[in-house]
């Protein structure tokens, strides 16, 4: 299992800096054209928008779950599976080389 704390955003959505950043440009815009073109969002479109906001406040990590491990470790009751450890960072590693390839070709 890959652990990764980092939230990758699509490449169809926006990034909230886009947002902000075309809402600012938006009054300029529409009193330069003198109301000649107008731009509307769905109500599909809000409410993807609120969904990314809502995603991205939501913790990455499980507390939870991190508390109940530190527990068993204490404990001595967490067993590692070095076996499944090693497999994991091997499918790790094929998969960077391989987007690396992708992304070189």
């Amino acid at each position: 299992m890959k652990i990764d704390n980092s939230v990758k955003a699509t490449g169809s959505l926006p990034s909230n800096d886009g947002r902000a950043r075309s809402a600012k440009e938006s009054p300029k815009a529409e009193s330069s054209n003198a109301g000649s073109e107008r731009v509307e969002l769905s109500s599909l479109s809000s409410r993807m928008l609120q969904m990314e906001e809502a995603i991205s406040n939501t913790p990455v990590v499980d507390s939870a779950k991190v508390d109940e491990i530190k527990q068993a470790m204490s404990e001595g009751r967490f067993k590692v599976n070095t076996e499944k450890v090693a497999d994991g960072l091997i499918e790790s590693v094929r998969q960077m080389l391989s987007t690396q390839q992708a992304s070189q070709a």
